[in-house]
């Protein structure tokens, strides 16, 4: 079984022949990644993107923050510079099938709910479903063209899996309340994940915090694979229990708390209740690395343990 079909069967919950993983080059992968150059929706460490948002990084990860904001007042829409998606933006996603070989490939867009909060700031963008729904609601539409666009291209390029990151929870709520997820970004979910479907790949959704209220409402709109960073604040009980073997766990060992605090021992023990509760035989759970150790305080010594203890696991299934 190659590495694709593996990945694909694992998430379809049509028995692998064994568990897929991503872990750094020294480890292995069963992935391959690429994406727009130059990305419409980057995550800077120092500079000014596409959209006039000015970033700066003052810490350790890679990943800088928006320092100045160029949505401030949306009497200044219209001078909104959007990005073109008529450009080629395509060099590195060509002859991504044969550099891949048979690796499954990922390409990710460009976000629903970050996006609006780089160009307008958080306080603002937490209030505009509330003051401005109708600016917000143009806005979201103009990034779901803009998703389809890159959705379709991908599609062109035999890229396999298509993936979204929106931070949507805070440690133990949403960031939102329910409704305003389900008015607003529920149907453009919706919408971009037929796309997806219909082109052959699957959906992927990076999404921090907790979420467990919204979590149905994904898997019910066509979310395939959801990676959550941290569990520890949803409990990995809690979240076999009510969506195990319905969607796909892509995810490392709790970033936040036990890579960070707990002792090799709590790294492997993590590692098998993570087994125990996300995998089923069909499939359901993919192991995978945080990509920023540096940035988020994991020791080298942390990352090997977990990764030697998931490859540790999987020949023993």
């Amino acid at each position: 079984m190659t590495s694709r079909e593996r990945v694909f069967r694992t998430i379809k919950f049509q028995t692998p022949d064994r568990m897929p993983y991503d872990f750094p080059p020294e480890y292995g992968t069963d992935f391959a990644a690429t994406g727009m150059i130059p990305n419409p929706d980057p995550f800077l460490n120092k500079g000014v993107d596409e959209w006039g948002a000015v970033w700066d990084n003052i810490g350790e990860s890679y990943m800088g923050q928006v320092v100045d904001y160029p949505l401030k007042d949306w009497k200044d829409f219209d001078k909104l510079n959007i990005p073109d998606m008529d450009m080629d933006r395509w060099k590195h996603v060509r002859g991504i099938k044969e550099k891949a070989g048979d690796k499954f490939i990922v390409a990710s867009g460009i976000s629903l709910f970050e996006r609006p909060k780089l160009l307008r700031g958080a306080e603002n963008a937490w209030t505009d479903p509330y003051c401005y729904p109708d600016e917000l609601e143009r806005l979201l539409d103009i990034l779901v063209d803009m998703n389809l666009k890159a959705i379709a291209e991908y599609a062109r390029y035999g890229v396999n899996g298509f993936g979204l990151a929106d931070d949507l929870g805070l440690q133990n709520t949403l960031i939102m309340a329910p409704e305003i997820f389900r008015r607003f970004w529920k149907p453009r979910y919706a919408k971009l994940f037929k796309a997806v479907h219909d082109n052959g790949m699957l959906t992927f959704m990076h999404s921090c915090g907790y979420i467990v209220e919204i979590l149905d409402d994904l898997i019910e709109v066509g979310l395939d694979v959801i990676n959550m960073d941290q569990q520890e604040n949803m409990g990995l009980e809690l979240l076999g229990e009510r969506f195990g073997g319905r969607i796909t766990f892509f995810c490392p060992v709790d970033i936040q708390r036990t890579m960070v605090h707990g002792s090799l021992d709590d790294i492997r023990k993590y590692c098998r209740a993570m087994v125990k509760h996300f995998w089923r035989p069909e499939g359901g759970f993919i192991p995978r690395w945080y990509v920023d150790p540096k940035g988020a305080g994991h020791s080298s010594e942390s990352l090997r343990a977990m990764c030697e203890e998931f490859l540790k696991i999987i020949q023993e299934l």
